[in-house]
């Protein structure tokens, strides 16, 4: 049992981080919401300046990057998803050849980070008359996600009890229908958390659409903000704006998700 010492020191230590982490987050936030030529001042708030917002949207062209995250986003993480679960299914409860080594490869998609695959990977997409497509976006993205995504349902698969999966089978269920109507609404918070993952991951990822994309209408919300940056580097609101423009959409997830999310790391999810 925790004492109430012990349990009262815990919420202050977590307080004390929390607040530490919160607190540039505020300060960009404030930032943005300053008149022109402010600064981040918790002392000197002078007022709600939304036009800062409107003015970074219209300058710095938000909309097409936004269409093109969301685009590149909805399908990488669609895709990965799918295939993760099937993939996690097929590794944490079915017995076949070679199914350790498979594992194994999956995993390399863990391993090695983008930067070590990237030149290859834009010599091969050119060859391939990729580049400057969705494509070389969503593939190269797809393909390291479903690796984590294999990983993670493979986890919760072996953690479900093996006696579910025989009663299922000796009602007679084939494999898919135990996987679909049995294991997967028990599998949500852990389909969610990883949903997440991946689209925060997804949203983030800058150094693929920097090598493969050089056409504008193509580019992402953060390779974006990096070309809006440069143009106005001396306007320190309009840059804050922009950067909140090109975060809000992973805060609206996971506040939309966020119980899930929590459940998901806690429990399944994360037993081996």
């Amino acid at each position: 049992m925790t004492s109430r010492r012990e349990q009262s020191l815990t919420y202050v230590l977590l307080g004390v981080f929390s607040l530490i982490a919160l607190l540039p987050i505020v300060g960009i936030v404030l930032t943005a919401l300053q008149q022109k030529g402010g600064g981040a001042s918790f002392g000197s708030f002078d007022g709600l300046h939304f036009d800062n917002f409107k003015r970074a949207w219209e300058d710095g062209n938000f909309g097409t990057y936004l269409k093109s995250s969301v685009i590149v986003a909805v399908a990488v993480v669609s895709l990965s998803t799918v295939v993760s679960i099937l993939a996690g299914y097929a590794f944490g409860m079915m017995r076949f050849r070679f199914a350790q080594p498979l594992f194994y490869l999956f995993l390399l998609g863990l391993m090695v980070p983008m930067e070590a695959m990237i030149v290859p990977l834009y010599y091969d997409l050119r060859d391939l008359q990729l580049t400057d497509t969705y494509w070389a976006l969503i593939l190269p993205q797809a393909g390291t996600s479903i690796a984590f995504g294999t990983f993670w349902m493979r986890a919760f698969f072996r953690s479900v009890p093996r006696s579910l999966v025989e009663a299922a089978r000796i009602d007679g269920a084939s494999s898919w229908f135990t996987l679909w109507r049995v294991l997967l609404p028990l599998a949500r918070p852990a389909v969610l958390t990883m949903v997440v993952l991946l689209f925060m991951w997804t949203w983030n990822e800058f150094l693929l659409a920097l090598v493969m994309v050089t056409d504008e209408a193509l580019r992402t919300a953060p390779l974006g903000l990096s070309f809006f940056i440069g143009r106005n580097q001396a306007d320190l609101t309009l840059l804050a704006a922009g950067a909140v423009i090109v975060a809000l959409p992973v805060v609206v997830l996971y506040v939309f998700l966020q119980r899930h999310f929590i459940r998901g790391m806690v429990s399944g999810a994360v037993k081996g």
